[in-house]
């Protein structure tokens, strides 16, 4: 544990809290703003719309002082009118199909995959941007009909260059999301950004500018018997832990305390549920000080997200594979392509340390994280539903087994990974039992077993990879 220091006042404390800590909290803040705007459907668009508006004046100045001489773009005012009027009113009709595209698609998503997966469609820049491109044209061509003077000789060269240009890059657009929106409903696209923002996730473990930054080295528990009555800071909201920031949660504490974080990132929050426990109690008039700077280390939001949740990558993938395995949709096809993209992700987050769940810093503080996740409940949390549903499907129960001889293997070459090795081996037990129980053939099993067994120098297939 680091040096002990001296007590400091409560000025002090809160000095180098506004200091140190609340920089911290403010990227936090930032980061839940920005993963909130890129799922919206509206940011994008409306500041278009705003910059299209602002374009429109300029290019209307340039017209009135003759930026732009006489081109081949010429055209007298009726015809430029009925030009204006076509793109105007096509743009529109085309933003509402593209908007009805945009809900059946993500009805399809819904209902043949998993709710969960609506986010990767809402985060589609693409998409964002043609719906803005759409709304633009159409406010573009709106405000160029005001400024078009039936008495004039001709229309102003520079607007409808815009109108046209507008026009063009909204029928190409177009295009591009039609063929982007067919190849963004095949599975497969969507497990692999699911994968891909979990494995990034994971590739900053132990630490990293997302998932925490270091606050003390790992020391053994205290016994929290000697620190008398305890503060419960509680949750004020309903909702799900998006983000928490460890260093914002020490910095509130005074010194010579005890804290235990009472949720994780990715669980559920009741209104008025322990968020943090301390040791001992705060003095009385530090008492809603403190809560409202605790406060401040919790995101909490009506969705899980994967600003810090490796889990909730897990999770997605999981529900893509049980929706497969359920009558209604019966694609083992489908929950095998799954169950390896799970695999790609446990690979690495095996193999990676994890965060000390009881650590001590500066100033005599310790903070204790029971509730995160360790190897072995990723596992669980990665495995144990889709062993229970794939075991009717002899195909998908092998797939299931090499991923586990894959991960087995992965731990082995690793130190401290013992228990995690136990629980693999359970689960393939539960596997084998499971599919005996759901009617697997004989035949079937020794094909699963001989899958599952670890590679072998003298076995010329590899462990039955090819088999």
């Amino acid at each position: 544990m680091a040096e002990l220091r001296p007590h400091r006042d409560d000025l002090e404390t809160l000095h180098q809290y506004e200091k140190t800590v609340q920089p911290h909290v403010r990227r936090l803040r930032w980061r839940a703003t920005r993963d909130r705007l890129r799922e919206s459907l509206l940011f994008i668009p409306l500041l278009m719309l705003a910059a299209t508006v602002g374009v429109e004046q300029v290019l209307r100045a340039g017209d009135c002082a003759g930026w732009v001489p006489r081109s081949g773009l010429d055209l007298p005012p009726d015809a430029a009118v009925a030009l204006l009027s076509t793109v105007a009113g096509a743009t529109i009709t085309t933003a509402g199909v593209v908007f009805s595209l945009l809900v059946v698609s993500l009805q399809l998503a819904s209902g043949q995959f998993s709710p969960r997966v609506l986010r990767t469609f809402w985060r589609d820049r693409f998409g964002q941007v043609l719906i803005g491109l759409l709304l633009a044209t159409f406010a573009f061509c709106v405000l160029a009909l005001t400024q078009i003077d039936t008495d004039a000789d001709r229309a102003p060269t520079l607007t409808m260059l815009g109108a046209v240009g507008l026009a063009l890059g909204s029928i190409v657009a177009i295009a591009g999301y039609l063929n982007r929106l067919t190849r963004q409903q095949y599975v497969g696209r969507i497990m692999e950004r699911i994968a891909e923002e979990g494995l990034e996730l994971v590739a900053e473990l132990p630490y990293g500018p997302r998932v925490g930054v270091k606050v003390g080295e790992p020391v053994p528990p205290p016994d929290l018997a000697q620190f008398g009555d305890p503060l419960v800071v509680r949750s004020h909201v309903n909702g799900w832990v998006q983000q928490i920031s460890r260093r914002a949660v020490l910095g509130a504490a005074p010194h010579d305390t005890v804290l235990r974080l009472e949720t994780r990132v990715g669980a559920f929050v009741t209104r008025d549920t322990p968020l943090v426990t301390i040791w001992p109690a705060p003095d009385p008039a530090r008492v809603a000080a403190f809560a409202a700077l605790v406060d401040d280390a919790f995101v909490v939001g009506a969705t899980r997200t994967m600003q810090q949740d490796v889990d909730f990558s897990l999770r997605q993938l999981s529900d893509i594979a049980l929706r497969a395995l359920s009558p209604a949709v019966n694609d083992p096809t489908t929950a095998i392509e799954a169950l390896l993209r799970v695999g790609t992700i446990m690979r690495p987050l095996l193999v990676a340390d994890l965060p000390a769940q009881c650590v001590g810093c500066t100033g005599n503080r310790i903070l204790l994280t029971p509730w995160d996740l360790d190897h072995v409940e990723y596992v669980g949390h990665a495995f144990d539903q889709l062993r229970v549903y794939s075991a009717p499907h002899p195909q998908v129960v092998l797939a299931f087994a090499r991923t586990l001889r894959m991960l087995r293997a992965a731990c082995t070459a690793v130190p401290g990974r013992e228990e995690v090795l136990s629980v693999l081996a359970d689960q393939l037990r539960e596997l084998l039992a499971a599919a005996e129980k759901a009617g697997v053939t004989p035949v079937e099993l020794d094909r699963i077993s001989v899958a599952a067994r670890p590679h072998s120098p003298t076995d010329p297939w590899g462990g039955g990879v090819h088999r």
